[in-house]
């Protein structure tokens, strides 16, 4: 049952985005938006961090914004885009390549725009108990004898090399192409020197020139197809690399905190067309979602234990809460029983997480366009007016100004007066020690050793231009 609140009212978003001031009003008497859709269905895929969806929805949050959700898990990420294209969804926990991939018609075409990131961090990356083997005497170790992190990918550099060289493929899993993880696989591989691969527009497997072959696997079967040696490793998010250390079958070697600290990972994505439409119920969602955000961080992480056990919920990820609590309590077990203190490994509201940022959007251009994804050379404009296109910030100010007058947040977790990007990443956060700044795509593209640069493009196995 909804509770049940005083007084409504419409409150157009062109007019919340022009306030400068709106009457505060105590959160305990808040008015509901006069939402223009209130039963909705959302999906999200099997991972802790789809934790904003269901904490919004266990403790009320929608309800309290009028809106009354139905949570559905969906099978791979690419039925959940296309549910959402289609209506079958209104909105979706999604990868934040997915919005920018369809905005720009790299796969399924359709305008998706996220007025919200979901969280910072989560991912790490695993390989088999055969292949750690194999990597541990390239690892410096600590005084007391374990492995010093973070742990370079030149350490499975040689392992690589010595799999070519004996005739046998490298393969590792990833979730999907436009994913985060297969963006960070390739980062961490790269920065040791092992080649990804390309994609062309005649060739989408992306193992042009591979020496670690790729491919998509569904999360909650990365553990499996681990175990049936079909993988030699894989990049995915928790709690499916503690799972791989509870079952005694692989070990995780890196973070992708550790890959790129504090990088962006999920975003709440939803048709240009539903926004538009349905401006009110998008501004509800946002808020309810930036409580979630905040309960989940808030009190030094004080109620993630109470997360925990939601999300070990079969309707909701479904794993033992002793795996999920592992990564998301803070610490992160690497190697069995070699747990090390972790705090941000998964964020959900510090350090302005939840704001989309344009910056975070351009990285991502800058990866597809990296590996070949994007075929062709962009210049800076470009990538600046794909993430305005895709990434709704106004949207969001919109709903924490209503949520700071409601009493529900404070002024100061909000950055008003970004330009909606974030100040360039320093080398030192970095596993390849290169910066990265969002106002300069192509500067940074031209600064990694691999991948495409400049006017380069793929052409059947070669790289061509300049």
């Amino acid at each position: 049952m909804a509770k049940t609140f005083q007084m409504t009212r419409r409150v157009a978003l062109g007019a919340l985005m022009a306030a400068t001031a709106l009457v505060p009003t105590s959160g305990a008497f808040a008015e509901m938006l006069d939402v223009e859709k209130d039963e909705l269905t959302f999906g999200f895929i099997k991972l802790t961090d789809m934790a904003p969806l269901a904490v919004a929805y266990e403790l009320g949050y929608f309800e309290e914004e009028g809106l009354f959700v139905t949570l559905e898990p969906q099978a791979n990420w690419k039925v959940l885009l296309d549910r959402v294209i289609t209506g079958e969804l209104d909105g979706a926990h999604m990868l934040a390549g997915q919005p920018l991939a369809a905005t720009i018609g790299f796969g399924t075409k359709a305008h998706i725009v996220t007025p919200f990131s979901m969280d910072l961090n989560g991912n790490g990356i695993t390989v088999s108990n055969e292949i750690w083997e194999m990597m541990k005497p390239n690892i410096p170790k600590m005084d007391d004898g374990r492995p010093q992190h973070p742990i370079s990918a030149k350490a499975l550099k040689p392992v690589v090399d010595k799999f070519i060289d004996e005739g046998k493929p490298f393969n590792m899993g990833m979730v999907f192409p436009v994913s985060t993880h297969n963006y960070e696989l390739r980062y961490w591989l790269a920065s040791g020197d092992i080649h990804p691969g390309f994609y062309s527009e005649s060739d989408i497997s992306g193992q042009i020139q591979a020496e670690a072959l790729l491919s998509v696997t569904p999360p909650p079967q990365m553990p499996a197809t681990l175990e049936a040696g079909t993988i030699y490793g894989y990049c995915v998010g928790e709690p499916w690399n503690q799972q791989a250390v509870f079952k005694g079958i692989g070990v995780p070697v890196i973070t992708d905190f550790e890959i790129w600290k504090n990088n962006p990972e999920k975003v709440f994505g939803l048709t240009k067309e539903f926004t538009e439409e349905n401006p009110n119920t998008t501004l509800a969602i946002t808020k309810a979602l930036i409580r979630a955000a905040k309960w989940l961080d808030e009190n030094d992480n004080a109620n993630r234990m109470e997360a925990v056990e939601i999300l070990a919920r079969s309707e909701y990820v479904g794993a033992d809460a002793e795996v999920i609590a592992n990564s998301m309590t803070g610490t992160f077990e690497y190697e069995k029983g070699d747990k090390r203190d972790v705090p941000d490994f998964n964020v959900f509201y510090r350090y302005f997480a939840t704001y989309p940022y344009y910056s975070d959007a351009v990285w991502y251009l800058t990866q597809m366009r990296r590996w070949g994804q994007i075929s062709e050379h962009k210049p800076d404009s470009w990538y600046d007016e794909v993430a305005k296109s895709v990434y709704q910030p106004e949207i969001y100010l919109a709903a924490a100004r209503l949520l700071v007058e409601e009493g529900h947040v404070a002024e100061e977790d909000f950055p008003w007066d970004t330009d909606g990007y974030r100040v360039p990443t320093p080398a030192e956060d970095i596993i390849d020690g290169i910066p990265y700044d969002g106002k300069q795509p192509n500067a940074y593209l031209d600064s990694l050793p691999i991948g495409l640069k400049g006017k380069q493009v793929v052409d059947g196995n070669e790289v061509v231009g300049g």
